[in-house]
């Protein structure tokens, strides 16, 4: 008689249901898994015949049986040794070993050799998948029981060992539901942005940036403060909402990058070096997996020495930039990802670098220098909302002075944001920067002298349809900085003062 279970296969980010079903029939030994498993899959035979013997059941080779596991549906690819668990209750309830009474359980797991359940990705998928179906339990690997319990419409069971979930499942030893902890976790004390002498504009860049989540380009000389300033933009951010923070976790789980509760999640910092692959900033590879883009979400993707990354790596990042999501093709079939993020990026003017420092003496050639800078196309410079001219300074007492409170300046920042997701919560978006052209006229509505300058600013400048929406979204975060409801002309002066700064050397 055939049996089945349900457990979850992972395409992305994202789950879909997969019914574990086993038969068998008398006849010489055999165990085979069809349903189109991966190499982890097929391997799982060895695996869950150890689990069982060592955990004290009859394994399949004592049973004189032909035993066939099917995953269906059969067209879908299975990757992973997640499907291990389900298999081996399958197993032992068509054996007779075990039988199952009460609700249905979605399982997921590993299994060690000795029948102890391993951290398994994509739990969290898995578990949300088991909510949006009506299931009302999910067992899970008790590592991963307390990313699958900020669910909390489905009961969580994490358990150790194969034994534990037959103990559970027959009401022998019943397992306690994991409760889950929706209370994120506080912004650790990073001050270092306070404590970086001098660069007064620079900050005050980064300050509007991260208060509207926009693009940052920086340009300066070697010594600068250019990656300083940028690792320390992640100190500023507010803490992820309960929503951003499942948001960034499911990805983490994909990924296998979650460990831990949700709750204690910080915005994310990805630093990828410039000689990475398309793939692996966008996501892809023949197991489609998510990119630096994806695993940025919600947080910072920083690119230093932006120039030194390969012209298809920054060609593929106008998408994300412009849409918040990244659309994978393969031939197996298409998968979207999110990717909102900031990406702040940090270049040098030159080959040599010193280009424009009155304090060095510049070794390029004009069409070495022209070369270097055409390395970062047109399009993609005119996606970066905010830049930024970071020059040597000469640290005095004057500049070594401390003038500024990062308690106060997260405060604003925070204060900002609220703001935004409060404006903004009826067409779904969190930040200025994510504001389509369709809204843009009625969310950041200039006062008529803001207008009639950005209007003349754009006619001066030949500027872009694109560079006339991004100064409206800045002027409407600094206006947001400034806790105005109107969008004023010494907001949007400041914008262009922005969005400008290096438009005489790009």
């Amino acid at each position: 008689m055939a049996h089945q279970l349900l457990s979850a296969a992972l395409g992305g980010i994202d789950a879909q249901t997969v019914r574990v079903q086993i038969d068998s029939n008398p006849g010489i030994h055999a165990f085979s898994i069809v349903g189109l498993g991966d190499k982890a899959v097929q391997e799982s035979i060895d695996r869950i015949e150890a689990a069982i013997k060592n955990s004290g059941f009859a394994a399949p080779r004592s049973k004189n049986k032909r035993f066939v596991v099917n995953l269906a549906p059969a067209d879908v690819k299975k990757e992973g040794p997640g499907y291990d668990l389900p298999i081996a209750i399958a197993y032992l309830v068509e054996t007779r070993q075990l039988v199952i009474t009460g609700e249905e359980a979605m399982l997921i797991g590993e299994l060690g050799l000795d029948g102890r359940l391993a951290h398994t990705n994509g739990i969290l998928a898995a578990t949300m998948l088991a909510r949006d179906m009506g299931i009302r339990q999910v067992i899970v690997p008790s590592c991963n029981a307390a990313e699958a319990s900020v669910v909390t419409e489905v009961g969580v069971i994490g358990a150790d060992t194969l034994s534990q979930v037959v103990s559970h499942l027959c009401h022998q030893v019943p397992i306690q539901v994991t409760r889950g902890d929706t209370t994120m976790a506080p912004v650790p004390n990073d001050d270092s942005f306070v404590h970086i002498k001098g660069q007064q504009a620079a900050k005050r860049a980064l300050i509007v940036a991260a208060a509207g989540a926009h693009n940052v380009l920086m340009s300066g000389s070697p010594g600068s403060g250019k990656t300083l300033l940028a690792r320390s933009i992640v100190g500023l951010l507010p803490p992820l909402t309960n929503e951003e923070a499942i948001e960034v976790a499911k990805i983490q789980s994909a990924s296998g990058l979650l460990h831990g509760s949700v709750s204690s999640l910080q915005r994310p910092f990805l630093a990828p070096h410039h000689t990475a692959s398309p793939a692996s900033i966008v996501g892809g590879g023949t197991t489609i997996r998510p990119g630096q883009v994806s695993l940025a979400h919600r947080g910072v993707l920083f690119l230093d020495e932006l120039p030194e990354f390969a012209r298809n790596v920054l060609e593929a990042l106008r998408q994300p930039i412009e849409d918040g999501i990244v659309s994978i093709s393969r031939a197996s079939g298409s998968i979207t990802l999110p990717a909102k993020f900031m990406l702040v990026g940090a270049m040098n003017p030159c080959p040599c670098g010193n280009s424009g420092d009155p304090a060095a003496i510049c070794t390029c050639t004009a069409t070495s220098t022209l070369k270097y800078g055409k390395r970062i196309s047109g399009p993609l410079l005119d996606r970066m909302d905010i830049r930024v001219l970071v020059s040597r300074e000469h640290v005095s007492a004057e500049t070594a002075e401390n003038t500024l409170n990062i308690t106060d300046i997260r405060r604003s920042i925070q204060h900002a944001r609220s703001v935004q997701r409060e404006r903004l919560s009826p067409i779904g978006l969190v930040t200025n920067s994510e504001i389509r052209h369709t809204h843009i006229d009625s969310l950041c509505a200039l006062s008529p002298s803001a207008e009639q300058l950005l209007q003349a600013a754009v006619n001066r400048n030949n500027l872009s349809l694109r560079a006339y929406h991004k100064i409206k979204k800045i002027a409407r975060t600094i206006a947001d900085l400034d806790d105005s409801s109107a969008v004023q002309q010494h907001h949007v002066a400041e914008a262009m003062a922005l969005r400008m700064a290096d438009r005489a050397t790009s």
